[in-house]
């Protein structure tokens, strides 16, 4: 009998669209013969749908028509199982549209992947695939994130916090910016992905229209010092705390800018001046490859294999191929690199101008796939994350900028490269859900106690801290 496997995505979160696009890549590569899918759309205003034309792309082009379609539905815990049922109960009929064996959320932003959903299914009692809520919530906080990394020696940038409060006096925060970090910086929400609020500033008044468009998205925003010659190296990372995998890396070609949301799903061809920066940029990726300093490389916790993969304590999750070797850099590669970007957003991050692997020394490539690994395991990750790098090339530096817990199309294009396939990919991360909740099961989360019973025999009297109130009045 196949898995039942629940796929949730879209949500009230601004990242809706890239959900979308990200959870049916993985619906049409999930294996087929060992799992049973049901998409189930979430909607904007958090309502249900479920449905065959739910895993289609060209549905969403009316969302109404395929709403009407689709049948409205919700989950039930009845008996240790978890349905999804019609909503509303009809009256009569059978009113269960499937039995799930697990859930796999693929959504991204606040509001879904930030352990909003994730504590909804743990409720509920379903495995479900992915981080749990306290790595959902900590990943999703670029606050938290940064401090429980830097306190484990994972380098990251400096930054100050405004909060909605702190921005009723505007000139203070751009006072405190320019004190503490000065110019360039870069202004975030706190709690957002897909470079959805992010921009930049190079004076006061940039910042302050940075600051007033990020408070837009979000309570809390955080600004950092821009670094100006700056390469992106991303990472994915597939396990959990004890057994971690890292990807190959890729190394998004924005040549400094920032990549915004309609850059990154929206965008068409380059214009002539983009075009000429690009050809530049692919010119100095051939001539210098990146090489820094590895600071993990007395760090016992990571172990580099002969074939070159990065593990964290015990043998890597993934199975593939061993015999397929790792591809140097060949300028030829370059060929795959289209700048004449899709403009049809299906592709999704996919879609974005990239470079696998980047040009750098084995060392660096070494350096940046454990500390990818290292951080994932201290954040509690599970499933499979993506963790976005910055090097300042001015020092020489690595900086962890974020990680993206549910990434866009799950980072499927970082793992072909060492010959994993996007199913054996999904079917690792559906494996360790269900490990995950094996283990949780073995946990005692309740134990009987009589202080219900000695509490109604002795009603509000004796009870700590309190003294009984005969027909006591508000």
């Amino acid at each position: 009998m196949k898995i039942r496997v629940c796929v949730l995505f879209g949500g009230k979160s601004v990242e809706h669209e890239v959900s979308v696009i990200s959870a049916l890549q993985a619906i049409a590569s999930i294996p087929a013969d060992k799992y049973e899918v049901i998409p189930v759309y979430i909607t904007k205003d958090s309502q249900f749908y479920t449905s065959f034309e739910c895993s289609c792309i060209e549905e969403y082009s009316n969302i109404e028509k395929l709403i009407s379609k689709s049948t409205r539905c919700t989950f039930m815990n009845e008996d240790g199982r978890v349905k999804l049922m019609r909503y509303p109960f009809k009256k009569t009929g059978n009113n269960v549209i499937s039995e799930i064996d697990v859930a796999f959320p693929i959504v991204h932003g606040t509001n879904v992947e930030d352990g909003t959903l994730q504590g909804y299914l743990r409720l509920l009692g379903v495995p479900y695939v992915g981080c749990d809520v306290t790595a959902s919530a900590v990943g999703m906080d670029k606050y938290v994130m940064k401090t429980v990394l830097k306190d484990n020696g994972i380098p990251v940038l400096d930054c100050v916090r405004f909060s909605s409060s702190d921005y009723a006096d505007p000139e203070m925060c751009l006072d405190r910016t320019e004190e503490k970090i000065g110019y360039p910086v870069v202004v975030k929400p706190v709690n957002l992905g897909s470079s959805v609020g992010i921009s930049l500033a190079f004076n006061r008044d940039e910042l302050s229209l940075s600051l007033s468009d990020a408070f837009r998205y979000a309570s809390v925003v955080l600004v950092e010092k821009a670094i100006t010659e700056l390469t992106e190296i991303n990472c994915s990372v597939i396990g959990n705390t004890e057994t971690a995998e890292a990807s190959e890396l890729e190394q998004p070609l924005n040549f400094g800018k920032l990549l915004d949301y309609s850059a990154k799903y929206q965008r068409g061809a380059l214009s002539k001046e983009e075009l000429t920066e690009f050809k530049k940029g692919i010119d100095d990726i051939i001539n210098n490859p990146i090489d820094v300093e590895n600071e993990l490389k007395n760090d016992a916790s990571i172990y580099v294999s002969p074939d070159g993969r990065i593990v964290r304590k015990g043998e890597g999750v993934v199975t593939y191929d061993l015999s397929v070797s790792l591809k140097k850099f060949e300028a030829e590669k370059l060929s795959r690199v289209n700048p004449g970007r899709p403009t049809k957003a299906a592709a999704g991050m996919a879609s974005l101008s990239r470079l696998i692997p980047p040009n750098m020394t084995e060392e660096t490539r070494a350096y940046i796939r454990s500390l990818a690994v290292k951080a994932y395991t201290v954040l509690g990750c599970n499933g499979l994350s993506r963790i976005d790098f910055m090097i300042d090339r001015s020092t020489n530096k690595v900086y962890l900028n974020e990680i993206n817990t549910i990434p866009g199309s799950l980072s499927f294009y970082l793992w072909a490269p060492l010959g994993v396939n996007y199913s054996v990919v999904l079917d690792s991360m559906i494996k360790l859900a269900l490990r995950r909740s094996r283990e949780e099961e073995a946990l005692e989360f309740s134990f009987s106690s009589d202080i219900l019973k000695n509490f109604s025999s002795k009603g509000t009297k004796g009870t700590k801290g309190t003294k009984g109130t005969k027909g006591s009045k508000m």
